[in-house]
């Protein structure tokens, strides 16, 4: 009996089955597609153009930001400047070239007394402003001030005091005196004054704007100087502690004449092209040797210094 009613109703399965494929072919019934729900994401204002595309005429992308709402910051270009002191030397003094040692009758000598009239006539117009701001200065005595203000920088320079050295010398003067003193120990007296110092040159510039009045005032010094550099460690690099040397410097005071608390600090050197090069720095360098075991001592191994070998260079 359950047989029989098991086949009856796997045939009408079967039938119904056979039945709505063929319905759905003549009706061409189509099932829906799947539904998708797209997800929000990060909205994005701002999409820049396409890489690589040429020739079509790109957007300027700060309008398109401008016009999306989105305010984009501009990048200033910013540099500190400094008041104090001048950025550098107007109208550098020239020094006659062997030092005022031409005859006035040649060539030469007769180019130098030139510009030393012309230079001297613009030196009396700064001398008379820097006169109405400083009522103290004075060309007579103001050379022996300069001489003490050298001496004290560079003994300030020696004993490594910041505070003291950047009272005597200016923001342009300090990196060119302390670059490249670390790890050494410097050993400089001044010993006696050869010439009498003179002021030979005097400007009187403004900076950013007019009446910011700066006082820049050449002086003369020639005098007998000792000068030793050691290295790190201890030996000698550069010059003598025993043997003085004569030194011709022309140094560049300057001051703030606008600011009443300005004070007359170094603010460089003027170095003639026709001056002697300077003596070279002898260099410590690092000779590589054994690899020492730590029960082992350099003296008793009687490791000798390997000499560079001859290497011939061809142009």
């Amino acid at each position: 009996m359950a047989m029989s009613v098991r086949r009856t109703l796997v045939g009408v399965y079967r039938g119904t089955c056979n039945s709505l494929k063929t319905v759905e072919a003549s009706v061409e019934v189509r099932h829906p597609l799947p539904l998708v729900l797209p997800a929000r994401t990060k909205k994005r204002y701002f999409i820049p153009p396409a890489v690589g595309i040429k020739g079509k005429q790109q957007e300027d992308p700060e309008a398109r930001a401008r016009a999306a709402g989105v305010v984009i910051q501009q990048q200033y270009m910013e540099r500190p400047i400094n008041i104090a002191c001048t950025a550098g030397v107007f109208d550098p003094y020239i020094p006659p070239e062997g030092d005022a040692r031409l005859s006035t009758l040649s060539k030469e000598g007769l180019k130098q007394r030139t510009e030393q009239i012309r230079q001297s006539a613009a030196s009396q117009l700064a001398i008379r402003k820097i006169k109405e701001h400083d009522s103290l200065f004075s060309t007579k005595t103001f050379a022996e001030q300069a001489q003490e203000i050298f001496i004290e920088a560079h003994r300030a320079l020696t004993q490594f005091n910041k505070e003291k050295l950047h009272s005597l010398v200016t923001e342009r003067c300090y990196p060119e005196m302390t670059r490249g003193n670390r790890h050494k120990t410097i050993r400089w007296s001044f010993v006696e004054s050869l010439e009498p110092p003179r002021v030979v040159h005097a400007r009187c510039p403004d900076m950013v704007t007019k009446g910011n009045l700066y006082g820049q005032v050449t002086v003369r010094l020639h005098s007998k100087q000792t000068l030793a550099i050691y290295d790190r460690f201890g030996r000698l690099m550069l010059g003598s502690e025993e043997q003085p040397k004569d030194v011709l410097e022309y140094l560049i005071i300057e001051r703030h004449l606008i600011n009443p608390y300005g004070r007359w600090r170094l603010h460089g050197k003027i170095v003639p092209s026709w001056a002697p090069a300077k003596d070279p720095v002898i260099k410590t360098i690092l000779i590589p040797g054994p690899q020492l075991k730590p029960w082992q001592e350099y003296d008793t191994l009687n490791y000798e210094v390997p000499k560079p070998a001859a290497v011939q260079w061809y142009k």
